[in-house]
């Protein structure tokens, strides 16, 4: 699932990278990341150019945490995501109440009809949740500018 560059005999695995959620699920079909194999969507990034993402970072306030299920939902500023396997990651700081202002790292499970992606790893940010949301936006494009 993620992408593997093979470098002098060592395989690297691309950084995620930074995507909102409206980013997914306008996100084209799968395709190959690379010659390793794996799979990424297709995202338009910046001044129309398409980005393959398949290991991505978000952020998001969390509206309802389905623990039971292994869930969480997040809204970013363009819409909501499902964040699944939350029950799988290393504890750190509880940020599964609704209204926290997390990140999470992972794989993009699904983009249609709402993104879906399995956890990897999440952080509180709420405590400097205003600085984070306000700043998110603009990370994201600088990152995309970058990689394409």
């Amino acid at each position: 699932m993620f992408a593997v560059e093979e470098t002098g005999g060592e395989q690297r695995r691309s950084p995620p990278v930074k995507v909102l959620s409206g980013q997914l699920r306008a996100a084209g079909n799968r395709a190959a990341a690379g010659s390793s194999g794996g799979e990424a969507f297709l995202i338009r990034a910046a001044r129309g150019r398409s980005l393959r993402a398949s290991l991505v970072w978000m952020q998001g306030t969390v509206m309802e945490a389905q623990l039971e299920r292994n869930t969480v939902l997040l809204m970013d500023e363009t819409g909501t995501f499902t964040v699944q396997g939350v029950n799988n990651i290393p504890r750190g700081k509880p940020c599964f109440f609704p209204g926290k202002y997390v990140m999470v790292m992972g794989v993009v499970e699904a983009v249609s009809p709402e993104p879906v992606v399995r956890a990897v790893k999440m952080a509180d940010l709420s405590d400097f949740a205003a600085l984070h949301r306000q700043m998110w936006k603009l990370e994201v494009e600088e990152l995309q500018q970058l990689l394409t």
